[in-house]
């Protein structure tokens, strides 16, 4: 089974859609990676929900990726008196570290690390923003609040700092259990939430050791500030917008989302956009217009992945989201258009220059020849993620020894993974190549087909060669 888009579907898995049937018929609708939201469900219902990916793999031929997503540090409210209270603009609040029932002059917030880092001037966020408070006065163990945007808050609401760097860590001891648990499974990626600085990315990496892929949740507007730092130490970018969208103004989080993408395809790293992207089909059959041309969007900005959250995981229609999202996709890369979108911003040079070369060469060698499609012979992953980067038209074809590498590729831009021996020489190399275009329905007969590869053959970090075979060359 090969997919007729670029653009690649990231589906959560949850109550609605956690048995073998229901993963096997998202993934056949368009589904190439399935997201485990360790902020719900116990390590068991994610065993399960893993093992049902590698049945749906087994039964498409397809390498599908399962990525878990950590929770991250949720940074909560005390309890109230009678459960709730209500806060009226312009009253003062005090927020204690103490545990106390909350009334509408005091709560509790025990989290010294935020008493820690406040200053007069801060603004706290409850409720996704919907409460606002500003800082007048603070200490150790207390804040002097005065209340912005009033409303009734309840119990363990969330608390946000937009603008506050807060000194812990991105990982909290859960989410190291997690981890452990996940790289048992195993996972295929691994997304850390709330990334502030490249530190907390250089730390998943030390806990991962090479195990998975490690990808940095945008969710912080700290981090949109150390963005290069941050990509420095990551294999991939989230657009996580729920958390982005309530610690920037919402006028800045499109532009926070172009910001993030763009710097992800300089460095060809895949990017996911993430967060409500068709969110009216948790209860909706049919998605808004407005849902479609956010979709559609992403897709023009050429992200690499569109991910469906509640819509696939605890939505009534998760099978429709996850067609509708494939539609759209299709019809947007089917847009005359869009191939002057993709040409239009290439990858700055850097890294590796005879890698670069090779990939930027085969691409264009592709488009003179008239190409139908690359194969790309490589050991990690590392050439074909390369050639991705350029965002070429035709698909790629990523030939791999290795299983493990090609579930991480299925995230990639264009990417068609597959597992398949060295080859043994360079005939042997161009033999394979169209043999594998012809049998997956790329390349009919004596069409031209561009290889890349790295020589010696089976060596990661040896790419060297591009070479143009046609399928008329074998007797496919």
């Amino acid at each position: 089974m090969i997919r007729d888009r670029r653009a690649r579907i990231v589906a959560t898995l949850g109550p609605a859609s956690n048995t073998p049937e229901m993963v096997e018929t998202l993934a056949r609708a368009g589904a190439d990676v399935f997201r485990l939201n360790f902020s719900h469900g116990a390590h068991a219902d994610h065993q399960v929900s893993a093992e049902n990916v590698r049945a749906a793999e087994a039964a498409v031929e397809r390498p599908l990726a399962v990525l878990a997503d950590l929770q991250g540090p949720k940074l909560r409210l005390g309890r109230f008196e009678n459960g709730r209270a209500q806060l009226e603009k312009g009253a003062s609040l005090r927020l204690v570290l103490e545990q106390v029932a909350g009334t509408e002059r005091r709560a509790s917030l025990p989290h010294p690390e935020i008493f820690a880092a406040l200053h007069p001037g801060a603004e706290i966020l409850i409720d996704d923003g919907r409460l606002r408070l500003r800082v007048e006065s603070n200490g150790p163990e207390h804040a002097d609040t005065r209340v912005i945007q009033g409303g009734t808050v309840s119990d363990r609401k969330g608390v946000n700092l937009p603008g506050v760097v807060l000194p812990l860590s991105a990982m909290t001891e859960k989410d190291r259990a997690d981890l452990r648990f996940a790289l048992e499974i195993p996972v295929d990626w691994v997304a850390l939430s709330f990334v502030q600085r490249p530190e907390d990315m250089i730390e998943l990496r030390g806990l991962v050791q090479g195990r998975a892929a490690c990808l940095a949740k945008i969710e912080k507007p700290q981090a949109l500030e150390r963005l290069e730092a941050i990509l420095d130490h990551s294999d991939g970018l989230m657009v996580a917008r729920g958390d982005l969208g309530v610690e920037l103004a919402l006028e800045d989080v499109p532009i926070a989302q172009k910001t993030i993408i763009r710097a992800a395809r300089r460095r060809g790293a895949p990017v996911i956009v993430a967060t409500q992207m068709l969110e009216s089909m948790i209860s909706s059959a049919f998605p808004t217009r407005a849902e479609a041309s956010d979709v559609a969007n992403a897709v023009y900005e050429g992200a690499d992945a569109l991910m469906l959250s509640a819509e696939s995981a605890s939505g009534q229609y998760p099978l429709e989201a996850v067609r509708m999202m494939d539609r759209i996709i299709a019809r947007v890369e089917h847009d005359p258009r869009w191939p002057g979108l993709m040409a239009a911003e290439h990858a700055e040079q850097g890294g590796r220059a005879d890698l670069d070369a090779i990939a930027s060469a085969a691409c264009r060698a592709a488009e003179t020849a008239r190409a139908a499609c690359l194969v790309a012979f490589t050991a990690r992953g590392a050439t074909a993620r390369r050639i991705s980067r350029e965002r070429p038209l035709q698909p790629v074809l990523a030939l791999t020894p290795s299983l493990e590498s090609a579930r991480r590729m299925a995230l990639g831009w264009g990417l068609e993974p597959r597992v398949a021996n060295d080859p043994v020489g360079e005939d042997d190399m161009a033999a394979q190549a169209v043999e594998a275009a012809a049998a997956l329905g790329f390349a009919g007969p004596g069409a031209p087909v561009v290889v890349v590869a790295g020589v010696p053959f089976g060596f990661a970090g040896s790419t060297n060669l591009l070479r143009i075979a046609h399928v008329a060359e074998t007797k496919v």
